[in-house]
């Protein structure tokens, strides 16, 4: 026998003496899944809210996050990329998929959701020329407590699939604010103003900040800010999530 369909074989036997013992769920649905799928059932894979917000430079995502951004007076500044790669609202069970990620420590899983985030970017000429990957920081004690920062997960995987550097270093969070899942737009913005801190080197063209969810977009303009304050109009900053939220 090929040793390769044996060990395919071996893969798929364990696989399914696993999933006896302890059955595998459909993330979003949570049907049992058969030994083909991994993570999402075939049937919510092909629902899959899919944004295509990367096959436009102008798209709902970016004229949001545009809205937030502070610009001084006098200071013309360039429309900003933003993408998500799918759709959610609170009743969605998609809303999964960051949610376990964040705080249930599903980092396989979640990494495999932010390689399909990175290669739809991939995909896309106004990102092809990002030269910085950002993860928006923790604070240092949230991100002891939890173990990892969700947001340099999904980093990691679409600095990979871009071909280019993951940069931890740029932005830091010396300041604790606040949880922002319970705060309405308003206080989101004033919880976060002033949070982030950038240290930006030269040489760097376009930096993309990612997150795991554009909810407001507060978080990923006061990001915006801090590096902005660092880099003159010639960098380019864009702005990519797992997610985007649905009000409606």
């Amino acid at each position: 026998m090929d040793p390769l369909f044996a060990k395919l074989n071996l893969k798929t036997s364990c696989r399914a003496l696993a999933d006896l013992l302890m059955p595998r769920l459909c993330i979003v649905c949570g049907r049992p899944l058969n030994l083909r799928e991994e993570y999402i059932c075939l049937g919510c894979d092909m629902d899959f809210p899919y944004t295509h917000f990367w096959e436009s430079t102008h798209n709902a995502m970016a004229d949001e996050f545009n809205a937030r951004i502070v610009v001084p007076d006098g200071v013309r500044e360039r429309y900003c990329y933003a993408a998500a790669l799918f759709f959610y609202n609170s009743e969605s069970g998609y809303s999964n998929i960051p949610r376990q990620l964040k705080y249930n420590f599903r980092i396989a899983q979640g990494k495999t959701f932010a390689r399909r985030l990175g290669e739809v970017l991939a995909q896309a000429d106004h990102f092809k020329d990002v030269d910085a990957v950002v993860p928006v920081p923790l604070h240092w004690t949230r991100r002891w407590k939890r173990g990892y920062n969700q947001a340099e997960v999904i980093a990691a995987e679409v600095a990979d699939t871009l071909g280019a550097p993951l940069r931890t270093d740029i932005l830091s969070k010396p300041r604790r604010r606040a949880s922002q899942v319970a705060s309405d737009a308003r206080q989101r913005s004033s919880n976060i103003s002033g949070a982030f801190k950038a240290n930006v080197p030269e040489g760097i063209r376009h930096i993309l900040i990612v997150d795991d969810t554009f909810t407001t977009g507060s978080t990923l303009a006061a990001c915006y800010s801090a590096l902005r304050e660092c880099v003159s109009g010639q960098v380019r900053i864009s702005v990519a999530t797992l997610a985007f939220v649905k009000n409606n």
